[in-house]
């Protein structure tokens, strides 16, 4: 290694290396692995992972390097210029086999119990590094296990101490609930405090950690990886479309697991998208078609029950009809959904079926700046979201900018929990925020960056005041040079609104409180998943009603009068596209339940019934060509009614509440972030009012009434009632203020 370039070539910022002979190129201050698996080179690792930061903790890299006396740890030698490295020297190789029989000597021989037999790292690192035969008869050291909750499963004999687990809660999920304990052969993985994982991220330490000592809880026991077919899919509980791979044996899906996309979800998947196909199998699973005779429920054929769903359609054509879609419908879906309402001759149609104030027309847009790029802006203000739940990923693509540097503010009702620092906390009510994104301290802050981004979420997209707040972020954005991310609030509201399933009559709010006649229903669960459930229920309960639904629940079986089962995106051939704009591709995964079918074969059948023109396509692809988006001047709508006195309410989605799949997964609905319904107030108000922690409310608005169990934190604004949407005690608050007293 010379003063002098060997390659006066390259960038100013790279030097050449020699590995195992291949002269190659590397940025300055990499490490050799970086370089190596650039060039395909394969150099044996168990701590490190180019996600993580480097511990150097596991010394399997160790590699020769001329010039240096001993072996080095790839993941921890930084390359230079004329440095020349051998991977597979006999010095390199018995240094590897060295490590490996250490690592070896408490690890439990249990491969055939080990759920992550067949797919374990150093089963397969073993077999070309380790002994055939042990040299130590020493007892194997135990370590006892700690319950981490309902995902994650521990074996921590079988740990290895990369510390992979502790690094990821550490910098990935900013948690910290991991870290080891004790010293040298004593050294222990676990919590801390003993609790279960809290993190909505904690399912990737499953994926990081290279033994069997975190394994996925819910796919315990339950297959061989070699039993299990991948089926590439998409995340559709909210708008990033996490990339994943379904594991299927025999039509049934066991295990999710994520799909590398550095543009969308890296290599990493939220809990939420990681345990909700356990719903796909719930006890109340639409697998028939049903009708509804003299009040009483009983299964049809297909033909009888379309003949049904095309004489109530006939019979409330044009404005008599509302058609209501689910806003994760694939593409596929709505695009024939915009199409029967055509032949139907009604505008009434709508996806934002949980959005209070439509008043200005809004529909959802693509984000200015792409998630892969938030993680680089030094400027970020989050306005009406609880984005750690809304959007687990995204959060932690915040945390990333973070973490270099960038100044985080936010506007919101409730003072939530971050994994980063707030730089600027606007805590008011809802009826405040428009007003506060006027803040001229906000605005300087924002102009200090290059690179600023507004984020508004589903507290401000959803609530009575949405439209003022879409302005004043709008412009916000303008003035200070920042890009506006508005999420979309749902899995594929922007493909919807691009294929049309946006009204040009009735908007969802109007044609349900002004109501039809009729209905169609499209993957919605009644009693939970509308902005106002009373007002909702009211309308649907007085009109006929056809339900395309994948649950036969209780509330769909109550206001229907016929039900089409459907099959769910793990189980159809879709497209979604999420909020980057980004169309992405399913295949169908599980096997469809009983009778159900892919929704688009439901509708094309459906129009068969009713002679609609437009379906004349016999396969997919048939389909897919005859799809084109639509500039839809869509509808404004009424601003609702919030004037008066009372409590203003803030209602936020629960993370594991948040669809009807999610709230089916018995691991998602025992975790600990998913918590019982509460109505959570001020100290100050509580106080006014004579409530006290546990004391049970009455609080009602011109909907109805929800009777919950209070509860006091500093963290709600003055004037403000917080509340999580999704589960039945919290649907009767519709919009409007609050009235509260003891129950």
């Amino acid at each position: 290694m010379s003063a002098q370039p060997v390659n006066p070539n390259l960038p100013p910022d790279h030097v050449t290396v020699f590995i195992d002979g291949v002269e190659m190129a590397a940025p300055k201050g990499s490490m050799i692995i970086q370089a190596a698996d650039k060039a395909g080179i394969a150099i044996p690792r168990f701590c490190y992972h180019d996600k993580l930061a480097i511990a150097a903790n596991c010394r399997m890299c160790l590699v020769e390097v001329e010039k240096m006396p001993k072996p080095a740890p790839a993941c921890a030698t930084p390359v230079m210029d004329g440095m020349r490295v051998s991977t597979r020297s006999d010095k390199a190789l018995k240094s590897q086999r060295n490590v490996m029989e250490f690592l070896l000597i408490n690890h439990p021989l249990d491969c055939p119990i080990c759920d992550q037999g067949g797919e374990c790292e150093l089963q397969d690192l073993s077999l070309g590094y380790g002994r055939s035969v042990s040299r130590f008869a020493e007892r194997k050291r135990v370590v006892p296990d700690e319950d981490m909750g309902p995902l994650v499963a521990t074996e921590m004999t079988r740990c290895i101490q990369c510390t992979r687990c502790v690094r990821f809660t550490a910098e990935i999920a900013g948690t910290y609930e991991l870290g080891g304990m004790y010293r040298g052969e004593n050294l222990q993985i676990g919590t801390f405090d003993g609790k279960p994982l809290t993190t909505e991220l904690s399912g990737n330490v499953i994926d990081v950690c290279p033994v069997g000592a975190l394994t996925n809880k819910v796919f315990q026991f339950k297959a061989r990886p070699w039993e299990l077919t991948a089926r590439e899919s998409l995340g559709y509980h909210d708008s990033l479309g996490s990339n994943l791979f379904l594991h299927v044996r025999r039509g049934e899906v066991l295990r999710t697991v994520p799909r590398d996309n550095e543009a969308v979800n890296e290599c990493w998947l939220s809990d939420r998208d990681r345990y909700a196909h356990q719903g796909l199998y719930a006890a109340d699973r639409a697998n028939a078609p049903l009708v509804k005779e003299n009040g009483e429920w009983r299964e049809a054929s297909w033909e009888e029950a379309l003949a049904k769903a095309a004489k109530i359609l006939r019979d409330n054509g044009a404005d008599a009809l509302g058609v209501l879609a689910h806003p994760a419908t694939s593409n596929e879906e709505g695009a024939l959904l915009a199409r029967l309402a055509d032949a139907l001759g009604t505008g009434n149609i709508d996806h934002r079926i949980a959005q209070h104030d439509l008043s200005d027309g809004a529909s959802a847009t693509t984000f200015a700046m792409p998630v892969a790029d938030i993680g680089q802006a030094d400027v970020i203000v989050i306005v009406g979201s609880n984005l750690r739940h809304e959007l687990p990923l995204v959060h932690q693509r915040v945390r990333k900018a973070w973490t270099r540097g960038a100044k985080v503010h936010v506007v919101n009702p409730v003072d939530f929990d971050f994994t980063f620092e707030i730089a600027g906390k606007h805590i008011v009510a809802p009826s405040q925020i428009a007003a506060t994104l006027g803040n001229a301290a906000l605005t300087d802050a924002a102009k200090a960056g290059t690179r600023a981004v507004v984020i508004v979420g589903a507290l401000a997209e959803n609530g009575p005041h949405a439209a003022a707040i879409r302005k004043a972020a709008a412009d916000f954005a303008a003035a200070t040079g920042a890009a506006l991310n508005r999420i979309p609030q749902g899995a594929n509201a922007v493909g919807l609104s691009d294929y049309g399933v946006l009204p040009t009559a009735r908007d969802a709010q109007s044609m349900l409180a002004d109501a039809r006649s009729a209905y169609v229903l499209y993957g919605i669960e009644p009693g939970l998943d509308f902005a106002d459930t009373a007002t909702a229920l009211k309308a649907l309960n007085a009109a006929q009603v056809v339900a395309f639904s994948t649950f036969a629940c209780r509330s769909t079986r109550a206001v229907a009068d016929v039900i089409l089962p459907i099959g769910l995106l793990p189980e159809i051939e879709a497209t979604l596209t999420n909020l980057d704009g980004r169309q992405q591709s399913t295949v169908a995964g599980g096997k469809l339940p009983g009778e159900a079918r892919a929704g688009w074969r439901v509708l094309r059948a459906l129009a068969g019934e009713l002679g609609a023109k437009g379906f004349d396509f016999t396969d997919l692809a048939g389909l897919r060509g005859g799809m084109q988006m639509r500039e839809t001047q869509v509808a404004a709508g009424k601003a609702p009614a919030v004037s008066g006195e009372g409590l203003e309410v803030a209602a936020s989605a629960a993370i594991y509440r948040s669809d009807a799949v999610v709230r089916r997964a018995p691991a998602l609905q025992a975790h600990p972030l998913n918590t019982e319904p509460k109505a959570v107030l001020n100290p100050q108000d509580a106080n006014a009012l004579g409530f006290a922690d546990g004391v049970v409310g009455k609080f009602s608005t011109a909907a109805g009434t929800a009777t919950l169990p209070v509860a006091t934190s500093d963290k709600v604004a003055r004037g403000t009632v917080w509340v999580e949407t999704g589960h039945g005690a919290t649907a009767p608050l519709g919009v409007g203020r609050v009235q509260a007293g003891r129950a």
